[in-house]
């Protein structure tokens, strides 16, 4: 998989293979939809690997990041990263056919709030398109509101609820991969700060169920090298994935 230079000023990621740029694809969109696609391979590949290595030691480096080891929350939120990737990607192809680029996000100083006017009439019941996004929940949102969703909600937001889904942290990637997801973050809309405090969250709750589960104490999660990472995943984030089935270690 080629990657290109990661420049200081502007987020670029490793440009898809085949994807022509300037006026038939908008550069920003040739550089997600790249980025896009390597996480959906990601996401496919995860579902087998936890079949594989869910009930194995190696297993807590990966449930550590879902906050738990219970397997059908684990692939419920995978396949609630794979289908918000699937919206992702329609949503940018539609954006590319218009010739449309995906604007940066400027950082903005949080204001102080005005008082909000007080609702005159009934109150309205939210629609489902609306019901807010909950990282803790194994929900998995139809492909409509994924939809809405994403039309809605910034590329960097949208990517980070992706890597919460999808297992995707740094100690998981090539160091190009991690490069270009802290960009798209920081330039379209994401916040690495409440990423992090999610996944703190979620160490320290994974912590409380493996402390009652002493078959579980083999492997030291916190462990990052990338060699073992490796051993976990089969490869790193940003890699070509090898053609091999996985195959859980006897």
């Amino acid at each position: 998989m080629n990657q290109t230079e990661t420049p200081t000023a502007r987020p670029t990621q490793p440009n898809p293979e085949g994807v022509r740029t300037g006026s038939a694809m908008p550069e920003s969109i040739a550089a997600l939809l790249q980025l896009v696609r390597i996480l959906l391979t990601h996401g496919r590949r995860l579902v087998e690997t936890v079949h594989a290595k869910g009930d194995t030691p190696q297993f807590a480096s990966i449930g550590v990041t879902f906050g738990t080891h219970n397997l059908p929350v684990v692939l419920a939120r995978i396949q609630r990263g794979i289908l918000r990737l699937l919206a992702l990607e329609a949503y940018l192809c539609q954006r590319a056919r218009r010739g449309r680029e995906i604007p940066f996000v400027e950082a903005r100083i949080p204001a102080v709030p005005a008082p909000k006017p007080q609702p005159v009439g009934p109150k309205k019941t939210p629609s489902k398109r609306s019901r807010p996004y909950d990282p803790d929940s194994a929900d998995i949102p139809t492909m409509e509101e994924l939809a809405a969703e994403v039309r809605r909600t910034p590329v960097g937001r949208t990517i980070a609820r992706v890597c919460l889904d999808l297992a995707v942290v740094p100690s998981f990637c090539t160091g190009e991969m991690g490069n270009a997801l802290l960009q798209v973050l920081e330039f379209y809309g994401g916040s690495l700060s409440k990423l992090f405090a999610i996944r703190r969250k979620r160490e320290i709750a994974f912590q409380r169920e493996r402390d009652k589960r002493p078959e579980t104490w083999e492997w030291n999660w916190r462990d990052l090298r990338k060699d073992r990472m490796r051993q976990v995943l089969g490869y790193l984030i940003g890699e070509e994935p090898p053609d091999d089935p996985i195959a859980a270690p006897g």
